[in-house]
């Protein structure tokens, strides 16, 4: 399954079953972390997140983008305008220190999460009596 990362819905919209509705926050690290590995205008984060999720999430661009001015207006990220490989203008993101410092703190948080979400899927350890 091909999972659409989105903001948000309304909740007039019907969610289609390839969609799915993230955790407040959950965009940002992973834009955060994408960028962590180096500098990507806005395309090369969402090929870089499909790729590196073996295609199951995808992010919406209408998703991605307020995310990343969002991001820029925090001080997390960077942007600057340069010119790609196919001679076009784009803008490239980057991660600041505060943003490494930042996603430090999301993955610590995503971590703990994480845990207990698994513990709720292990079998209860019987009580010793």
């Amino acid at each position: 399954m091909i999972y659409t990362l989105t903001h948000s819905l309304s909740t007039n919209e019907r969610m289609p079953l390839s969609r799915i509705e993230l955790l407040q926050g959950t965009l940002d690290m992973i834009v955060l972390q994408t960028l962590r590995w180096g500098p990507r205008h806005g395309y090369g984060l969402v090929q870089m997140i499909r790729t590196n999720s073996r295609g199951v999430l995808q992010v919406d661009t209408g998703s991605l983008y307020p995310a990343l001015h969002r991001l820029e207006r925090e001080g997390s990220i960077a942007a600057s305008w340069e010119i790609s490989e196919n001679r076009q203008r784009v803008r490239v993101y980057r991660l600041t220190p505060a943003g490494r410092k930042r996603l430090a703190a999301e993955r610590s948080k995503w971590d703990q999460l994480s845990e207990a979400i698994a513990g709720i899927f292990t079998p209860p350890v019987p009580e010793e009596t």
